[in-house]
């Protein structure tokens, strides 16, 4: 029996949100909206967004003795997250610079603060919280070495889903253990270098199965998704809405799709549904704010 559906080991930031006409060129000024603050960081918002979806939930992660990382915490146990394995102190919490534009694209700035001191020691030390866990979710807001202690802490049982953001390559040892690595457009890019051949998203996924993961899933937007695996590879259709901020999105994707694989369901369902999850948080503003309860996904 274990005592979480989802482990998240990962990022806690503040996101610090202006809205813009455009974003600025080079050496250019412009104009904003007021400046709004919001719990944000990959990791913080998938164990948010995987909690509202009724999964038992731990974050593993690292926020300063500051205001912002009051605010963090405050907003994992108003969600229902066990902070249990959320380390206080070292730096100051990290932040995140985010420009909206009026289509609800972002561009995001990224001060990673206490989560570069999210050390692999932190990692060995929390095995009761590995071994306690169906699935581990990780991103790349953290050291990369820390990633790489979380798949060697890995259950037995275990299931790990990596979404490599920001990308950079990824050791062969990390690459092996993701079921699913999942990727966008610019992330499948970076990851496959100069093996990035094809225009299509089926040949990035089918590229970035030769390197090593068991399944991959690349994210296409308004597109939908595609899900690949020794199976085969097959496309998620989206679901049609109107975008009002794509912040946390593919967070709240990637966290649905953990979830329902934990709890049984094919890639391809576990990534229909992350479809319709990602759909209703981007019809709302803000990153923890946006993501929906299990009611308000089937109720879209």
């Amino acid at each position: 029996m274990y005592d979480y559906d989802l482990l998240v080991v990962g990022s806690a930031n503040a996101d610090l949100v202006i809205g813009v006409e455009r974003r600025p060129g080079a050496g250019e000024t412009v104009l904003g909206s007021d400046l709004a603050v919001h719990p944000g960081g990959k990791g913080a918002n998938q164990a948010v967004a995987a909690a509202r979806l009724g999964a038992r939930t731990a974050l593993l992660a690292r926020v300063g003795d500051d205001a912002y990382g009051r605010l963090l915490l405050d907003s994992q146990r108003s969600a229902g997250v066990d902070t249990v394995g959320v380390l206080v102190g070292g730096a100051p919490t990290g932040v995140a610079l985010i420009t909206v534009d009026p289509s609800g694209d972002n561009s995001i700035v990224v001060s990673p603060g206490a989560n570069g001191r999210l050390a692999p020691e932190d990692v060995s030390a929390a095995g009761c919280l590995f071994q306690g866990s169906r699935v581990v979710s990780a991103q790349l807001e953290i050291p990369l070495e820390t990633v790489v202690e979380v798949v060697r802490n890995l259950a037995p049982e275990s299931r790990f889903v990596l979404n490599p953001s920001p990308p950079r390559p990824l050791p062969r040892e990390v690459l092996a253990a993701c079921d699913p690595l999942i990727v966008n457009e610019h992330e499948a890019k970076v990851i496959l270098g100069s093996a990035a051949v094809g225009d299509s998203p089926e040949d990035w996924a089918r590229i970035l199965l030769a390197k090593g993961p068991r399944s991959v899933v690349v994210t296409l937007g308004a597109e939908g998704a595609l899900v690949a695996s020794a199976e085969g590879v097959s496309r998620v259709p989206s679901v049609k809405v109107s975008a009002v901020d794509t912040t946390g999105a593919g967070d709240a994707f990637t966290a649905a799709l953990a979830f329902r694989l934990g709890a049984g369901a094919s890639l391809a369902e576990a990534a229909a549904y992350a479809a319709r999850v990602g759909a209703v948080a981007v019809t709302r503003e803000g990153a923890q704010a946006s993501f929906p309860t299990a009611a308000e996904v089937a109720a879209l």
